[in-house]
C-alpha cells in the first residue's frame, strides 16, 4: 500500500502543503529510492546480527517514519519521513522473507511464501482504493497514520517472531540467527551509493531528459560505484554480497523472474488505468473496477500454485508457465481498443495477472532454498534488490517510451500548426492521461476533434509499447529458461 496506494494522495498533499511538482513527487521517490538503495543492505545486516533483531529494527524505523509523514509540517519533512519508511521497510522486505526460509520448511514454507505473495498482491491490489477512500473521508495523514497502526500490531509480534527463528536455529531466544558476522561497512556503503546513482538517474530521468549531462553523469557515477563494490567485495574477508551466490545459474535464473514481472505486469499496472480512462472514456471508478481483472489473480494464484507443489506439480513448471503468461498477456493486450468492452479486456488482463500471480511468493522460496540458510538474509535482499531495482527501471523505460512514441504521432498531427513547438509537451500531459489539457496546451481551435485526436494517438502508442514489454518478456522468458535447464530441484518452497 505504501508503493502503490501514496500516489493518490499527492494531489491533496499539494493542495495542502503548497508544494511544488519536484518535491511532491520525492513524496513517492523517496521511499521507493531509499527502499532500493537498503534492500542489500539488510539482507547483509539479518545475516550479521539476527534476522529477529535486524526485522525488529526495520518494523520500529517503518513506524516511526510513518508517524512522522502523519504529522508533516510540511513537504519536505513529509520526503525525509518516507525516506526513512523506505529504508525500514527494505528490513522488513528482505529480514521477513529470510525468517519465512528459516522458520518454515517442506509445505509449511510453500504455504508460507505463497501467503507472502498474496498479502503483497493484495496490498498492490487494494492500496489505491483504501488509500482513496482514506484520502477523501480523513484526509491524506491518514494514509501514513494507518501504516503506523498497522506496524504497531507487528511491534507486538516481535516476541514471538524471536522465539520462532530461535527455535528453528537453535540459538539463544531473541538472537534470531546465529549471527555473529560482521558488518561490511565499505560494501555496505558502496552498494548504497550504486543504488542511489542508479536509481535517481531513473527517476530524474523523465525530468532531466535521458540524454541530459546531470542523467548520464549519474549513471556513469552508479557504474564507476558497482566497479569499485565488486573490486572490493572480492577482497572482502566478510562480504555483504558474497559473489559465489551469483555463480548458481539456477538461483540467478530464479531473481531474474521478479525483472521479468517488473516490465509484463508492473508497467500494465501503473499505466492501465490512463488508457482506461482516457482512450475508452470511462470514469476512475470504473477503471478501477475493470483494475480488478488484472489484479485478481494476484490474490488467488499464490495459495493455488502452493497446493499444486505439495501435489507434486513441479514449482519451476509454474515459473515457466507464468513467463508465458506475462508474454501471452502483453500480447493479448493488443486487441484493446477505444471500444473495448470489459469482455474483451477480460481475458487479456487475467492472463497478464496471472503471469505474476503463479510466481508471487514461488519464487522467492524457491530461489532461498538453493542457498546456504546462513545467507538467507544476504540472499532475500540481493533477489528484492532486482525486484525493486527493475520494477523503478521499468516504469520508467515504459512512460519514456510511451511519451516518445506518443510524442511522433503528436508531432505529426500539429504539423504547422500555432502549437507545434509545444508537441513534447502536449505529448508528456497526454501520456499522463489528461488529453483535455493536452488538447488545450496544443493551441488547436477545435479541442474535440484535437482530443479525439490524440486518444488515436494515445492508442496507437500504448500499443506499440506492449509489442516491446512483450518482446522483453520473450527475452527474459528464454534466458530464464536457459539458467534454469537441465535443473531437477523440488523444493516444496
Amino acid at each position: 500500500m505504501s508503493i502503490s496506494g501514496t500516489a493518490v494522495a499527492l494531489p491533496r498533499i499539494g493542495a495542502d502543503t503548497h508544494a511544488d511538482l519536484a518535491p511532491l513527487q520525492w513524496v513517492v521517490n523517496a521511499f521507493n529510492v531509499a527502499f532500493a538503495c537498503f534492500t542489500l543492505v539488510w539482507g547483509s545486516v539479518a545475516d550479521a546480527i539476527g534476522r529477529a533483531r535486524a526485522f525488529a529494527a526495520g518494523v520500529a524505523l517503518y513506524a516511526l517514519g510513518s508517524l512522522a509523514g502523519a504529522v508533516a509540517p510540511d513537504v519536505l519533512w513529509l520526503d525525509a519521513a518516507r525516506a526513512l519508511t523506505g529504508i525500514g521497510g527494505a528490513a522488513i522486505f528482505s529480514c521477513g522473507a529470510a525468517i519465512l526460509s528459516t522458520v518454515f520448511d517442506g509445505p509449511a514454507r510453500a504455504r508460507a511464501f505463497a501467503l507472502f505473495g498474496t498479502v503483497a498482491g493484495a496490498g498492490v491490489a487494494l492500496g489505491p482504493s483504501l488509500a482513496g477512500v482514506l484520502v477523501q473521508g480523513l484526509g491524506w495523514r491518514w494514509v501514513f497514520a494507518l501504516h503506523a497502526a498497522a506496524l504497531a500490531f507487528v511491534l507486538l509480534a516481535l516476541p514471538a517472531i524471536a522465539r520462532a527463528v530461535a527455535a528453528a536455529t537453535a540459538a539463544p531466544a531473541g538472537a534470531g540467527t546465529t549471527g555473529g558476522g560482521r558488518i561490511d561497512v565499505p560494501g555496505s556503503a558502496l552498494s548504497v551509493l550504486a543504488m542511489a546513482l542508479l536509481t535517481t538517474a531513473i527517476v530524474q530521468g523523465s525530468q532531466w531528459g535521458w540524454g541530459s549531462a546531470g542523467v548520464l553523469g549519474l549513471f556513469l557515477g552508479a557504474v564507476a560505484a558497482l566497479g569499485v563494490f565488486v573490486a572490493v567485495e572480492h577482497r572482502s574477508a566478510h562480504p555483504m554480497l558474497d559473489l559465489g551466490v551469483l555463480r548458481d545459474r539456477r538461483f540467478l535464473g530464479l531473481c531474474l523472474v521478479p525483472v521479468a514481472a517488473s516490465f509484463g505486469f508492473v508497467t500494465v499496472l501503473t499505466y492501465l488505468p490512463s488508457y482506461l480512462t482516457a482512450v475508452t472514456g470511462r470514469g476512475t471508478g470504473s477503471a478501477g473496477l475493470v483494475m480488478l481483472l488484472l489484479t485478481a489473480p494476484v490474490l488467488v494464484l499464490p495459495m493455488l500454485a502452493a497446493k499444486l507443489v505439495s501435489r507434486g506439480v513441479r514449482p519451476l513448471t509454474l515459473v515457466l508457465l507464468s513467463l508465458a503468461c506475462l508474454v501471452a498477456g502483453d500480447l493479448a493486450l493488443t486487441l484493446l481498443s477505444p471500444s473495448a468492452t470489459v469482455l474483451l479486456l477480460a481475458a487479456p488482463m487475467l492472463i497478464t495477472g496471472a503471469g505474476m500471480g503463479l510466481s508471487a511468493g514461488l519464487v522467492d522460496g524457491q530461489a532461498l532454498a538453493l542457498v546456504d540458510p546462513a545467507k538467507a538474509g544476504m540472499a532475500a535482499g540481493f533477489l528484492n534488490t532486482l525486484r525493486l531495482g527493475s520494477e523503478a527501471v521499468a516504469v520508467a523505460v515504459y512512460g519514456s517510451a510511451l511519451a516518445t512514441a506518443l510524442g511522433t504521432r503528436v508531432a505529426d498531427g500539429i504539423g504547422a500548426q500555432p502549437g507545434a513547438s509545444r508537441a513534447g509537451e502536449v505529448a508528456d500531459r497526454a501520456a499522463g492521461g489528461d488529453l483535455t489539457g493536452a488538447a488545450e496546451l496544443s493551441g488547436a481551435t477545435d479541442h474535440r476533434a484535437f482530443t479525439d485526436f490524440l486518444a488515436h494517438a494515445y492508442d496507437s502508442a500504448f500499443h506499440s509499447v506492449l509489442w516491446g514489454l512483450a518482446a522483453v518478456g520473450a527475452l527474459l522468458s528464454v534466458l530464464i529458461a536457459v539458467l534454469l535447464r537441465g535443473s531437477t530441484t523440488r523444493t516444496t518452497a
